[in-house]
């Protein structure tokens, strides 16, 4: 029978390793703050936001949205924040006609405008339907916020703001992804209710 592994050095390394990534984004402190500019001016501006991921990413764009269009901390308006990966029907039918790379864009297209922001996240910078959206968003006029990973991958310089995550796990990173966004909320929100 083969051992087990040793459970306090697996949750051990981890604490080590999730702290170190989560440190790492003091070097992000302008990324941030750009990208929480875009989002809050696109809110006030009576705009909307597109989020889009895959996998883990998806369930993080899901909690992204539903923090803004319900709450993150304070009772207060809700705002618009859309999940693109939420669509069953939709992602199917897209990926069905028009291949997987196509899920996001084509959604771009048929709901985004001008002042809007996309929020996209990928972990490996390397996924083609993310680099779609953001190509779709950029020919539409919308601004683009990407979450990265590794080093950003073939995604990287697309957005108007890159918060790439440096790291080969990618545990890691997406807990990173989230404490990002979960950040984000935080300041909108407290701006949003001056």
């Amino acid at each position: 029978m083969p051992s087990c592994p040793d459970n306090s050095k697996i949750l051990s390394a981890a604490i080590t390793a999730a702290t170190k990534t989560l440190q790492s984004l003091v070097d992000l402190d302008a990324q941030i703050a750009a990208a929480e500019d875009l989002i809050t001016n696109c809110l006030s501006s009576e705009n909307k936001l597109l989020v889009c991921g895959n996998g883990g990413s998806a369930a993080d764009a899901a909690d992204f949205c539903t923090e803004l269009a319900c709450r993150f901390i304070e009772d207060r308006r809700p705002y618009p924040a859309l999940n693109l990966a939420q669509g069953g029907s939709l992602l199917t039918a897209t990926g069905n006609d028009y291949g997987f790379e196509e899920i996001f864009a084509r959604q771009v297209r048929a709901f985004g405008k001008s002042g809007d922001v996309l929020i996209a996240i990928t972990t490996s910078g390397k996924s083609t339907n993310i680099r779609r959206a953001l190509e779709e968003a950029r020919d539409r006029k919308l601004k683009t916020i990407a979450l990265l990973g590794r080093d950003g991958g073939l995604t990287i310089g697309i957005a108007d703001v890159d918060l790439v995550v440096k790291g080969d796990s990618t545990a890691r990173i997406q807990e990173a992804h989230k404490f990002i966004l979960h950040v984000l909320c935080e300041i909108v929100e407290a701006r949003l209710l001056r």
